[in-house]
């Protein structure tokens, strides 16, 4: 059974539980949800992701999550924390948040609701002293919100990834230490 993590005003934030890829693949794994990410996924990569989320929330308490809406139940995005992985990167283990919204619920605020949350979770109860989060400069709605989540540009950790299209590239970070998250509430 997944915990709910968090609950905001319109969503309940809960773990990944086994069963739930076939879901994720219907409604977020869309070529206009996943352009800025890879492009689409099959099916088998998907459990695979589940399976390292589960996995590392078992280990570290923490991974990423479903935003359920809580007036109808559905499965509106995807959204939470990991470690930085990308070999590429040069601050591999940091804490990465991220999100996706699917489609039809784009331009609700459902990001921003959902990251504020994230954020007060990794700062408070995981501990987390800063958090990155990881874009392109070409995925303008994306690194708009970290800016709205008072995220700071850090081009010191800019990174070149050969997996993603020359559009995409570099990859860009953003940062958030706890104190200055305390200061902007």
């Amino acid at each position: 059974m997944p915990d709910i993590i968090a609950e905001t005003d319109r969503l309940i934030l809960r773990t990944i539980g086994e069963g739930d890829a076939a879901e994720h693949d219907r409604v977020l794994n869309t070529p206009e949800v996943m352009a800025r990410l890879g492009g689409t996924l099959e099916l088998h990569e998907i459990e695979a992701k589940h399976a390292k989320s589960m996995a590392l929330y078992a280990r570290e308490g923490f991974s990423f999550l479903f935003m359920i809406e809580k007036d109808t139940g559905e499965l509106v995005g995807h959204c939470g924390m990991k470690r930085v992985d990308n070999p590429l990167a040069s601050n591999v283990g940091d804490h990465e948040i991220g999100w996706l919204v699917r489609q039809d619920r784009w331009r609700r605020g459902y990001a921003e609701e959902a990251m504020r949350a994230v954020i007060d979770w990794a700062f408070t109860s995981i501990g987390a002293p800063h958090l990155v989060a990881l874009t392109s400069e070409a995925n303008v709605g994306s690194w708009k919100l970290m800016e709205k989540l008072g995220m700071e540009r850090r081009k010191d950790l800019d990174f070149s990834d050969p997996n993603y299209p020359a559009e995409d590239n570099p990859t860009i970070q953003y940062s958030l230490t706890a104190q200055a998250w305390e200061s902007q509430k």
